[in-house]
């Protein structure tokens, strides 16, 4: 329990370093892995990753069409599509939170899918400004404006076919920052998944002139709820949030050794990592890696 909550808390504890910074110059430094290809693969029962080797996107596969998680940059909406086009039509498109980096690509794929939009309440405006929150002229920091369909609070809910997915309120990295959690199968057990939002400051400002009126406020509530939550397998909006590169690099090995055996075909956790103070039999070890200091969360 103890590991769980600190590496949680750690998500939003964190300090890049961003701040010394101009954003032109952070960019360059993060663009580079941000809009780097990386191989979609099955993550764990009916979740797919599609995203980026900086930025991570999800596909949700049910039994009615597909639900899309977040995009990535605008440059690599063309990527996005081609990791998706595979796999079905998108009816659904949820978002985390409102910012460039994870929502570059909801205006063309809205617009070619016709997938309805549905995001936080308070990030509403943003995602249909095309702005950072605080900075709204910035546009280095702006994307695509995109119609929201339909807005959700804590404990709503989104359903399509066999699958249904609840919307937790988690302010703070944007004020309509939303994290989701469904369950899935594995094997012949349930799992419990939550895409985390964020709870990084990122180019936030909390002192002085705050980014939007009770932001610092906003982080303590997250905090306090993030405490509580108890999933089994943790995403993120970066890959390193959860170290998705080692794992994925792990579940190939494991497959090259051990083709024939149905452990090699657990999604990032591999039996070697399981441990008794987390994990009872049989239950996944939980993804409560904190994100590294090489590369900054926004």
């Amino acid at each position: 329990m103890r590991t769980r909550v600190a590496a949680l808390c750690a998500l939003a504890l964190i300090v890049t370093g961003v701040q010394a910074q101009t954003v032109k110059n952070f960019l360059a430094a993060v663009t580079q892995k941000w809009t780097a290809p990386f191989e979609p693969f099955h993550l764990i029962g009916n979740i797919y990753y599609v995203g980026t080797d900086g930025i991570a996107a999800y596909i949700i596969k049910t039994s009615q069409g597909l639900i899309l998680m977040d995009t990535a940059l605008e440059q690599s909406t063309g990527l996005i599509k081609g990791n998706i086009a595979k796999l079905g039509d998108i009816k659904y498109i949820l978002n985390t939170h409102a910012h460039f980096d994870h929502t570059g690509g909801f205006a063309e794929i809205k617009k070619e899918t016709g997938a309805q939009l549905v995001a936080g309440e308070r990030d509403k405006p943003l995602l249909e400004g095309g702005y950072y929150p605080g900075d709204e002229s910035n546009k280095d920091l702006s994307f695509p404006p995109v119609k929201v369909d339909r807005t959700v609070r804590e404990g709503d809910k989104v359903t399509l076919g066999d699958t249904t997915l609840i919307a937790h309120s988690t302010p703070g990295h944007t004020p309509g920052c939303t994290s989701w959690e469904m369950t899935v199968k594995d094997g012949s057990q349930d799992r419990d998944v939550l895409f985390f939002c964020s709870g990084t400051v990122a180019l936030n400002r909390l002192v002085g002139h705050p980014t939007y009126p009770g932001i610092v406020d906003d982080y303590r509530s997250t905090f306090a709820k993030v405490k509580a939550m108890k999933p089994d397998v943790l995403l993120g909006p970066h890959p390193e949030v959860y170290g998705m590169q080692e794992k994925r690099a792990q579940m190939k090995d494991g497959r090259r050794t051990h083709s024939s055996s149905r452990a090699s075909l657990r999604p990032m956790w591999p039996a070697s990592n399981r441990t008794s103070t987390n994990s009872s039999p049989g239950k996944p070890l939980r993804f409560t890696r904190p994100i590294s200091g090489d590369v900054p969360q926004v």
